[in-house]
């Protein structure tokens, strides 16, 4: 799922027109980012349509808040953090929404060997991943699919460094632990 990115020059030059108030730079860094962001929402909210919401809800906090960004070049970062937290409240919203429902409601294409084998781990390694944690999920995501760097990881979650590091660590073992479970150590 590695989507092309932005030049660092070329995105620092957009983020800085669209704190300007230019729409047409702003609309550029949405089309780069829109679709990482809707993958790492879809961890928080596996409903396509709920993380749609939740896609533009980050992108309407961003064009607000754009003016008081002060690190232009912390612009990822800043966007994941937005969408982390989006993330967090959707969470933490289906999970009342899911309790008041458990008190009122009774209970394509053919791909060649290799293609295919490589989408069976990714589904695998997909539904092992949906069942963590969400703090789990979301430092995994952000490092392995999106490529952040600790330092990077530590400015989306507000955590310490150190913190992200053990965060990393017990991820990767529940992760493992959730796909020896299945039968897949070798993955």
């Amino acid at each position: 799922m590695s989507l092309p990115r932005l030049d660092p020059m070329q995105e620092l030059l957009l983020v800085g027109q669209a704190r300007g108030g230019d729409t047409a730079a702003f609309s550029v860094l949405v089309r780069a980012y829109e679709r990482r962001l809707l993958f790492f929402l879809r961890r928080f909210a596996p409903d396509t349509a709920r993380a749609l919401d939740l896609l533009q809800e980050v992108w309407l906090d961003a064009f607000r808040k754009l003016p008081t960004l002060r690190t232009p070049e912390a612009f990822r970062v800043w966007l994941y953090r937005i969408a982390h937290d989006r993330g967090v409240t959707q969470v933490r919203r289906d999970r009342r929404e899911d309790e008041a429902l458990a008190e009122t409601e009774p209970a394509g294409d053919v791909l060649d060997n290799h293609e295919f084998e490589r989408a069976e781990i990714a589904h695998l390694v997909r539904e092992a991943l949906d069942e963590l944690p969400p703090g789990q999920r979301t430092v995994l995501t952000l490092r392995f699919l999106e490529e952040m760097n600790l330092e990077d990881l530590s400015g989306v979650l507000g955590v310490p460094v150190g913190t992200v590091k053990s965060r990393l660590h017990h991820a990767k073992l529940a992760l493992r632990e959730r796909l020896k479970e299945r039968g897949h150590d070798d993955i």
